[in-house]
């Protein structure tokens, strides 16, 4: 009789322990699937400066990088060094992985509509951030967790055969959305929608110049 329990018990913690292993087992697998799934890359924007500290949440992006790359990207596109026909192109086509499909087609009609009036011929532009109108929170206007607007506040300056022809200051509304589709070749994560609004103004330098 003792052998019978001491073999049904035996039995049943068997059982138990196949029970545990197959659950164990199946755990395992499930962790290793998780695993072969998960990205190999993380992206973090990390703010310029974080002496004080701060709290970084992966692919969560602060107002201080979403400027940042606007102003670096839009820059890149307006900047001739050489000659517009030759030049605007050819930095659309440089910068196309940070424009959206929309933004990059409206940029080439643009060119294209300058070409045709003679704005680009021989023409040398020169465009830099206006001191004193760097970045502050009010530039950047979280719409959501994909989608801000950028104020950009810029001298334009361009020459023709060594002479001036034109020097203003103009604020530039920018759309910024999150454009994950090729980290390869951008690696912000980030591209240029377009412009806000009514688009860009010509800022009156003999009044204060303020984000409304």
């Amino acid at each position: 009789m003792r052998y019978r329990d001491l073999n049904s018990s035996l039995s049943s913690h068997i059982t138990t322990l196949r029970v545990i292993i197959g659950t164990m087992v199946l755990i395992n697998v499930f962790l290793w699937i998780g695993w072969r799934n998960a990205s190999s890359d993380i992206r973090i924007h990390i703010p310029p400066d974080i002496r004080s500290g701060a709290v970084i949440n992966a692919d969560e992006i602060s107002g201080v990088n979403v400027y940042s790359f606007a102003s670096y990207i839009f820059q890149q596109i307006y900047r001739w060094h050489e000659n517009g026909v030759k030049n605007y192109g050819q930095q659309i086509f440089n910068v196309s992985p940070y424009l959206t499909p929309v933004f990059r087609s409206e940029l080439i009609k643009d060119m294209e509509k300058r070409r045709q009036q003679g704005e680009l011929t021989g023409r040398i532009r020169f465009i830099q951030e206006i001191p004193g109108h760097g970045y502050e929170e009010r530039r950047v206007d979280l719409l959501d967790d994909s989608n801000w607007i950028v104020w950009l506040d810029y001298n334009i300056q361009e020459f023709v055969n060594g002479m001036q022809v034109k020097n203003v200051n103009i604020r530039y509304p920018l759309r910024i959305t999150r454009f994950d589709v090729d980290p390869e070749s951008n690696p912000w994560g980030l591209a240029l929608a377009g412009f806000s609004g009514k688009g860009p103004i010509k800022l009156d330098a003999n009044k204060p110049m303020g984000i409304e």
